[in-house]
């Protein structure tokens, strides 16, 4: 029997090549099927969401990815995503991600090349920025790694630390947060292989392995986690496409199945998702298949709160492309799509 309840689903898109802002869809819990109920533009860029119910109510959190760097906060109650005072600025440009700890929002500035920390006020408002974390280092890559540039901030899973990937730098870094003053002191840096340009990671379900997927090549960094130490080590780098895959790809997000038996990359370029098996350990990857991702260059991939169904924003064909999961093998089949210009990111509520 399928799921007849519905959900909610929000998209986040790029104003200046389309996109039409926020996009809410109701999610049919059955086919899981999206249908759009209402749109807001009331914010730049609005390339990457996350959603908090820290508050007590759901408040839904933005970055506005532009040069002078903001992020806001929204009403999802309704219909239409309404925003819950101003925009606020990160002290950064270019923010790429943002996370939610601890009553702090944290973000990833890309174009500064550093993690900004925001306090969570009353109602779930973004205060100003409380402390911003400068990365500093390079990379090999005269045109993508002159300096640093931070793609990715997400908590761990035991909640104790906070970790910052650096496409710029080859790195990753593991960070404390002090609530109480509101900043992020850096504990620890993994390097990885220079070059690679490590985009985003996601983590085990056990919570004892990391995946750092890599942009500038197209591969998979298994890394061990360890929470108790706060200690990220890299183990292998296994490739996301088959090797008789030419021309330019640039890998985009990486997601990890509930059961931890399979893992997904966006590939843009090849236009593909990668799946690739997990063993039990969660210490070997191996690249499986691909198929395509129902259009053209994906930008994000996220599974439903089920587990059974994965999703892509397709930035350049301008879609959200939905797949049924084969639970046994992890191949995902495409089973319909909603129109979103200049789509990069999906969240469900």
């Amino acid at each position: 029997m399928g799921d007849k309840s519905t959900g909610r689903a929000f998209i986040g898109s790029f104003t200046s090549a389309g996109g039409r802002g926020i996009i809410a869809a109701a999610v049919d819990g059955e086919t899981g099927a999206l249908t759009e109920t209402g749109a807001s533009d009331a914010v730049a860029d609005p390339s990457y969401l996350a959603l908090s119910e820290a508050a007590g109510t759901p408040v839904l959190y933005a970055v506005s990815e532009t040069p002078e760097g903001a992020v806001a906060a929204f009403d999802v109650r309704g219909a239409v995503p309404r925003p819950l005072g101003v925009r606020v600025p990160v002290c950064g440009a270019g923010p790429t991600h943002l996370a939610v700890s601890h009553g702090h929002l944290l973000t990833a500035n890309y174009g500064s090349g550093s993690v900004s920390v925001l306090p969570v006020g009353d109602g779930g408002r973004p205060g100003a920025a409380s402390g911003v974390l400068q990365h500093e280092g390079a990379g090999p890559d005269p045109d993508r790694q002159r300096g640093p540039h931070a793609h990715q901030v997400v908590p761990d899973p035991s909640g104790r630390w906070v970790l910052g990937v650096d496409l710029g730098t080859d790195s990753v870094r593991v960070c404390a947060l002090d609530p109480g003053a509101g900043e992020l002191r850096q504990h620890g840096e993994t390097a990885l292989r220079p070059g690679t340009g490590p985009r985003h990671l996601a983590f085990h379900p056990a919570g004892t392995h990391a995946y750092v997927l890599n942009e500038l090549v197209p591969t998979l960094t298994v890394c061990r986690w360890d929470a108790d130490a706060g200690v990220l080590e890299p183990l292998a780098e296994t490739p996301v496409l088959p090797r008789d895959v030419t021309g330019p790809v640039y890998p985009s997000e990486v997601v990890v199945s509930h059961d931890g038996r399979h893992l997904w990359a966006a590939n843009r370029g090849h236009d593909s998702i990668a799946v690739l098996s997990l063993d039990k350990t969660g210490e070997r990857a191996e690249l499986v298949t691909t198929v395509a991702c129902g259009g053209h260059w994906p930008r994000d991939l996220a599974l439903d709160p089920t587990g059974r169904r994965l999703y892509a924003a397709n930035e350049r064909s301008g879609d959200v492309t939905w797949f049924d999961i084969d639970p046994g093998t992890g191949v995902p089949r495409r089973a319909g799509s909603l129109d979103a210009p200049a789509a990069s990111c999906v969240v469900f509520a």
